[in-house]
């Protein structure tokens, strides 16, 4: 009989070459295997191996980065969104309509979207719910312009991460993405 070797929080995250962010990213969406002991992570090396190994023949790789999808029909209220994330070292994707992030939601992996209250056709709140149905659970700041009260309690009720009032600033922008995502934000001097 072999004995299972099991690692610390600190030691699988060495052992994975990965940040504490991405870690802890990885357990709150429960997709590392892992158990509690008390207060503290622990992690059998076994079954490391054989996640990691499967991420490899999925074709997908570990990342220190998160992943953000902008859905926003205004270009430059897009790439600002965008420039903001990535100052903050995010990898930022962008579609310009709600059924363009259904089909993004279901091609590509992403830890967080932000999308646009108002969009013609489908808005965000249809997109939305939409991604809920499909089972895409994952944390989604709404950015709008004006909100009535009916919007802000649907977009609960919803299970939003968040809102971004426009006009907003960089700061802002990498605020409410570190809150949605549940992670301390860095300050940068």
């Amino acid at each position: 009989m072999t004995e299972d070797h099991y690692l610390t929080t600190d030691e699988a995250v060495d052992y994975l070459q990965i940040n504490h962010r991405t870690m802890y990213r990885l357990l709150k969406k429960g997709q590392i295997p892992a158990f509690r002991v008390g207060r503290q992570w622990r992690f059998r090396l076994r079954d490391i191996d054989a996640w990691v190994a499967a991420r490899r023949r999925a074709g997908r790789v570990l990342t220190d980065r998160v992943r953000v999808l902008v859905v926003d029909d205004d270009p430059v209220v897009s790439r600002y969104i965008g420039e903001s994330l990535s100052k903050g070292e995010y990898d930022v994707d962008f579609v310009d309509s709600g059924p363009g992030a259904l089909d993004r939601l279901r091609e590509t992996e992403y830890d967080l979207v932000f999308t646009d209250l108002k969009m013609p056709g489908m808005d965000g709140l249809s997109m939305i719910r939409e991604a809920r149905r499909r089972a895409f659970d994952l944390p989604i700041v709404i950015v709008t312009g004006q909100s009535t009260e009916a919007s802000a309690i649907e977009a609960i009720n919803l299970g939003v991460a968040g809102y971004l009032l426009k006009p907003f600033t960089t700061q802002r922008v990498l605020a409410v993405a570190a809150r949605a995502l549940g992670v301390q934000q860095e300050v940068s001097t």
